[in-house]
């Protein structure tokens, strides 16, 4: 009743089934007999339960579940068997058995001793209701499949995950073993107890940071442990402090512990190292309780280590943090041997700044003659960037003796309003140039003033062309007043204002307003840091006014007479080398900005030979707010691409959206819009966001690079780079660019064959499905008109009415045939799989044969050994056996034709023969691929399709064909078919 190949159906079948409640099988009713037969051949997990006493059957799938419960549990009440989990089963059988609901659960927790421990499992489990022949409910069919690892996986990750989240955060030593041990309370199915121990600095004592179900302070779990003295303690702490990983297995004899969802005694623990950075000892020990309802199994294991790990992140964060911290407090010392530093390099740095500036000037002035117009071009800026670089170790060395207290100035009675207005005037011409009004109002004041005049125009400079680089419309106005007694200089601009927020860092140094608009983003920071000290030392004051979008004030008051100012100083001999430049080097600079005002700049032609005319020069888009370095990039890239220059990011941005270049090379700190903003609003545009970016900075450093490309950036180039490295990049950069649209493009062409090879299926479908319908027609016709003739008239015309009926077959085999390669090809096929004889069928496809074999006089014989019953579609099997039958009728010249079937080992197979022109054997493997075949088309019909849809068809039934010789010439094909049951293939769909 129940044979079959499994060990399960030979248990059922020698069952003593007469002694329980159901009595001998051939008294139980057909609904239990078709359950048990099912369930049987079943490769999920299946139970069933049956009757009062709830006798159960199961499956071999079933047996792997339940561990060493099997085979015992077969015809035994399920309630004994699963005592321990009924608690839980119970109610939920009871109510499907009552209501005739099914229920599924998706992970059931149930506690098993299948395994000689109360092990915590998880299963996906659906019971449904079994009914007897009557229709009555008298058990219960459960299909079910372990979620254990699963389960257990998702919760250990959810800790894993919460503890690699904090490992970034910026915390205490102290705060993190907090965390950490909050973090394990949250888990007691995986980890019920635990102990956190750190290394002190001593590296020999360990002291408890933590712990999780046990009192801290008591035998099990004590305050410090000095490894020398202590370490073979409870835990064995002094094996885990040398970097070894420890198993203890009787820890219910070194503390009592329990743990698991029943409260278990824990047996057994791990005590695993924290690691440290390289090879230097563990920062602690982790101890940890394993729990009682799970085995140390590899994942469980894996879990320890990676959450030893975890931690082990979290701790050195937190020590790096501390550490940063004490490195703070270094550096405040730090900043004060820096400012000596300062000052001593600006002294070396003068010396070779100027014996630069000396004979590059006496150049400019035609001391060796008349120079080339390319010569004094570049000349000029030499000269230029090495005076902006003077001016900048100048204010470096000014600040660094202000911060240490060591600037000598010597104060002298001063027109004030003199000498501030013939400062402020010399930007007249850079600042009417800009398209600007200068207002110098600088009344006589009623007494002199004393000051230190090389320090007062500093302070003057700073003012005038801070206002006229943040001025792009209206005017500057300089004015100089008298104010309760003291002496009063307004710098005012109708410029872009400064935002209240910044404000009050507006005089700290190195503070620069983020993403203000400028004419230039250059500059270090420190222009009104050096005003303030610089007016202080005066013994006055600085303060500003500012409207966003209006303009600012800077107001300077500094007191009349000297009682204020140190006596020494008044009219002292001036000890120190001055840091003055007079007022050409930031005009200079200032008229440099105003060259600036239109945004984009055409590049000039090359000097190198133009390309050929069908070669297409590539256009790069230069973005840079300096003219010089404007300049000097473009005269680098203008003989290779044509350069289009920028003075900003947004500038940069409004040409390139409008025409979009090949390639992109930005500076990163600009006015208005950065390099970076530049990036990302390209980055942001559909028809620019491919594009080419390179960045270009004064930032050094792996860091900055790696920030650089992070932000977006194709590249990034560090000043200063060399015009080879900057040829380079750009060209291998647009190399990449030319090579990802040849990419772009081939896929493009690839998807185009895709949908073209979909578009012949969707047809061959649609024609096929098309074709039928005239088909049919045709043959009901046919049939109508021989059942209208005579006898007479039959005689006439019957062979070329059976003509006809052939050639309609043939055209109709066709059309099935086209089908077929239509839902083999999208994977639509359909399989509708049933119990079949095979050998039943593969006689009535022989018999229909006969009538062709005799017309071909071709001996057609068949052998069926045996019955073969099994899963199988029985319209695609017929249609294997005759694709097979009719070439061998077609190719076998008239010749014997055999048809075998016989059964092997749980398989069947098929062998049709046949004794006629042969298979050459390099065609043997390429017959069976589409529109395949192994003789010309004009001897012999056929698509070569009937093979291809064979094989699809045997391999969907999870069956093998190959093809061999027939001794004395032809073809002999062997088809093997396995007899378990239903195909599960991939791409069929199952009726």
């Amino acid at each position: 009743m129940f044979t079959g190949p499994s060990e399960m159906h030979a248990r059922v079948h020698a069952h003593d089934w007469a002694s329980t409640p159901l009595g001998p099988v051939e008294t139980w009713p057909q609904s239990l007999k078709a359950l048990v037969r099912t369930l049987l051949s079943s490769r999920y997990p299946m139970v069933l339960t049956w009757g009062p006493s709830f006798l159960q059957f199961y499956n071999d799938a079933y047996s792997k579940l339940i561990g060493d419960k099997h085979p015992a549990a077969l015809g035994l009440d399920i309630r004994i068997t699963m005592a321990e989990a009924w608690d839980t089963l119970g109610p939920m059988i009871h109510k499907v058995m009552t209501t005739g609901v099914a229920n599924w659960t998706p992970a059931l927790m149930l506690l098993l001793e299948r395994s000689g421990y109360r092990e915590e499992s998880y299963f996906s489990v659906s019971h449904a209701p079994a009914e007897d022949d009557a229709g009555r409910i008298v058990g219960m069919l459960a299909v079910c499949s372990e979620v254990t690892e699963q389960v257990l996986g998702e919760r250990r990750l959810r800790l894993l995950r919460d503890l690699a989240s904090r490992a970034g955060e910026t915390r205490s030593v102290g705060n993190v073993c907090r965390d950490v041990v909050a973090a394990l309370r949250g888990h007691p199915l995986d980890i019920p107890c635990a102990l956190l121990y750190l290394r002190d600095p001593d590296g020999k004592t360990f002291t408890l940071c933590g712990s999780v179900g046990l009192e801290e302070g008591g035998p099990a779990s004590p305050l410090t442990v000095d490894l020398e003295k202590d370490g073979d303690n409870v835990w064995s702490l002094k094996r885990a402090a040398a970097g070894e990983t420890v198993l203890l297995r009787d820890v219910e004899h070194r503390a009592s512990l329990t743990g698991g969802p029943w409260n278990d005694a824990v047996r057994e623990a791990l005590v695993l190292p924290i690691a440290s950075t390289g090879k230097t000892a563990p920062l602690g020990v982790l101890v940890a309780g394993l729990s009682p309802s799970r085995a140390l199994d590899e994942g469980y294991r894996s879990f320890y280590e990676l959450l030893a790990g975890q931690v082990s992140v979290a701790l050195r964060n937190a020590r790096a943090y501390e550490e940063e911290r004490q490195r703070a407090e270094a550096l405040a010392e730090l900043d004060r041997v820096k400012t000596a530093f300062f000052s001593n390099i600006s002294h070396e740095f003068r010396t070779p700044l100027t014996l630069m500036l000396g004979p590059v000037a006496d150049l400019l002035a035609g001391q060796a003659g008349a120079l080339p117009q390319a010569a004094r071009a570049e000349l000029e800026v030499l000269h230029r960037n090495a005076g902006r670089l003077l001016r900048l170790v100048n204010s470096l060395l000014d600040f660094s003796r202000l911060e240490a207290g060591r600037v000598q100035a010597s104060y002298t009675p001063t027109d004030l309003s003199a000498l501030s207005a013939d400062l402020a005037s010399s930007f007249r011409s850079a600042v009417e140039r800009a398209g600007l009004k200068l207002t110098v109002d600088c009344p006589p004041l009623s007494q002199p003033v004393y000051l230190d005049k090389d320090l007062w125009e500093k302070v003057v400079l700073n003012l005038v062309s801070n206002a006229f680089k943040f001025t792009f419309k209206g005017e500057l106005t300089v004015r100089t007043r008298e104010r309760d007694g003291q002496a009063v200089l307004e710098v005012r601009d109708t410029g872009t204002g400064i935002p209240a927020s910044e404000l009050p860092h507006i005089f700290e140094r190195f503070h620069r307003v983020k993403d203000a608009r400028s004419r230039t983003h250059e500059g270090t920071g420190i222009g009104l840091a050096l005003v303030r000290e610089l007016v202080t030392l005066h013994g006055g004051t600085v303060h500003v006014d500012s409207t966003e979008g209006r303009g600012t004030t800077f107001t300077v008051e500094v007191p009349f007479g000297t009682a204020h100012l140190p006596a020494e100083r008044l009219r002292a001999p001036r000890e120190q080398e001055s840091t003055a430049t007079g007022a050409s080097p930031y005009v200079e600079e200032a008229l440099r900005w105003s060259v600036e005002d239109l945004p984009v700049v055409e590049a000039p032609h090359p000097v190198a030979a133009p390309p050929a005319p069908d070669v297409t020069r590539a256009r790069v888009l230069l973005a840079d707010d300096n003219a010089d370095m404007r300049d000097y990039i473009r005269r680098v890239l203008a003989p290779h691409f044509e350069v289009e220059a920028a003075a900003d990011g947004q500038a940069a941005l409004e040409s390139a959206l409008a025409h979009p270049p090949d390639l992109v090379l930005s500076d990163v700190m600009m006015p208005r819009l950065d390099g970076v903003g530049l990036l990302r609003a390209l980055r942001a545009a559909p028809h620019t966001k491919d594009l080419p970016i390179l960045l270009l900075s004064a930032r050094a450093g792996e860091e900055a690079t790696l920030e650089g490309i992070a932000s977006g950036a194709d590249d990034y180039l560090v000043k200063p780079f060399s015009a080879r490295e900057l040829l380079v990049r750009v060209k291998s950069n647009l190399e990449l660019v030319r090579m990802r649209r040849e990419v772009a493009r081939e896929r493009v062409h690839v998807e185009t064959l895709l949908e073209a090879v979909r578009a012949r299926d969707d047809f061959l479908s649609a024609a096929s499905h098309e074709l039928k319908t005239p088909l049919t027609s045709f043959q009901l016709n046919l049939s109508a008109i021989e059942r209208g003739l005579s006898r007479a008239s039959e005689h006439n015309v019957g062979d070329k009415l059976d003509m006809a009926r052939r050639s309609v077959r043939r055209l109709a085999r066709l059309v099935e045939t086209l089908m077929d390669v239509s839902q083999l090809t999208t994977g639509r096929l359909q399989l509708a799989f049933s119990q079949v004889d095979l050998a039943t069928l593969v006689g009535e496809v022989v018999a229909d044969a006969e009538h062709e074999a005799r017309r071909l006089g071709t001996p057609l014989t068949v052998r069926l050994e045996a019955p073969a019953a099994g899963k199988f579609d029985p319209d695609r099997m017929a249609q294997v056996v005759h694709h097979l039958l009719s070439n061998a009728l077609k190719f076998g010249q008239g010749r014997p034709v055999e048809v075998t079937l016989r059964s092997e080992e749980r398989s069947v197979v098929l062998t049709v023969v046949d004794h006629g022109i042969g298979i050459p054997a390099p065609d043997r493997a390429r017959i069976f691929e589409r529109f395949e075949r192994a003789v010309p088309v004009r001897n012999y019909g056929g698509l070569g399709l009937g093979l291809w849809v064979t094989r699809q068809v045997v391999e969907a039934h999870q069956g093998s064909i190959h093809v061999e010789d027939t001794p004395g010439g032809g073809a002999t094909f062997h088809i093997r078919l396995p007899l378990g049951g239903q195909a599960e293939v991939p791409g069929m769909a199952h009726g």
